[in-house]
């Protein structure tokens, strides 16, 4: 088998966390976030980790990582650009905003011939997550079967603010059947969890326990193929809504819902944990803290 990938998503601008929060010192020896997934994947068996990132903090992002792990890990970067040129779709009026997340992946189409996990640039999944993904990938994946790594909602909330999630079901057989992001997710004083629907305003239940998509993906390198195709598509439908995004919910829904790929949700019982805004950041110090003092890092961690 080959080695697997590493794709972090970077190119955020962490508008609700006021930085780019992608290079903010959160460690005990002011590592990001993101060297913590990196080392968890390095010692899973990952063999090649590629970010990608705007040509406009290029060199910040850089400037912080620079000959940490390059030893240990094969590096690339790839730039996720605002305004790219589509092929067939002509005329798209000026965005201030990248295209989402299926967009983002699609940055890194060139460079990845081999499985890979998606993960977000600014949040923490425990190091299960990273060797329950290489497991997969020795024994499971194929070019009609990928798998997530879900989280319990529960441990996946801020005490700062709403956050968005993609809610799973799945069947007997923990394949995913739909992924719905759902927004505005937050605790309410009588316990319970609500989001609220972006089409009716209203708010709606959720259980402590159902599973959600924090973005940690485990692909066939054949989802680069479909992607593109899908992305296109979408562009050529949505170019005059200049904040529309495609999202990889979107991809892996069309996917299993045309009998195209089985989707396996691998639940971690890990608490997820990562910086949505400036105040999140305490615990997430506190948090790394402990997790190096019980053994679980090094520190320094290269």
């Amino acid at each position: 088998m080959k080695k697997p990938t590493l794709l972090i998503l970077a190119a955020g601008m962490g508008s609700r966390y006021g930085g780019l929060k992608q290079v903010d010192a959160i460690g005990p020896k002011e590592e990001a976030i993101i060297e913590y997934s990196i080392f968890d994947a390095i010692r899973a068996g990952f063999g090649k980790v590629v970010f990608v990132i705007r040509k406009s903090f290029e060199d910040e992002f850089k400037a912080k990582f620079a000959n940490k792990f390059q030893d240990k890990i094969e590096v690339v970067y790839v730039y996720q650009e605002v305004n790219p040129v589509i092929e067939g779709v002509d005329n798209i009026p000026h965005r201030e905003k990248p295209w989402g997340t299926g967009h983002a992946v699609l940055s890194a189409k060139e460079v990845i011939n081999e499985p890979f996990v998606v993960i977000n640039a600014d949040d923490y999944y425990g190091v299960s997550a990273y060797q329950t993904a290489f497991d997969f990938f020795q024994n499971g994946v194929s070019e009609n079967r990928y798998a997530m790594v879900g989280f319990i909602l529960d441990k996946t909330l801020s005490d700062n603010g709403t956050v968005n999630r993609g809610i799973c079901k799945t069947d007997a057989d923990n394949n995913l059947v739909d992924v719905a992001e759902r927004l505005k997710i937050r605790r309410e004083a009588d316990g319970t969890i609500y989001y609220t629907d972006e089409d009716d305003d209203k708010d709606y239940p959720l259980k402590d326990d159902d599973v959600a998509s924090m973005n940690f993906w485990a692909f066939h390198e054949n989802f680069m193929d479909a992607a593109h195709e899908m992305f296109v598509a979408f562009a050529k439908a949505n170019k005059e809504n200049t904040r529309s995004e495609f999202y990889i919910p979107l991809i892996i829904n069309e996917l299993i819902q045309t009998g195209r790929i089985d989707l396996k949700v691998l639940k971690s019982e890990d608490k997820w944990f990562g910086v949505t805004y400036q105040a999140d950041k305490p615990m997430v110090v506190e948090s790394l803290k402990e997790l190096t003092e019980s053994g679980v890092y090094p520190s320094p961690l290269w």
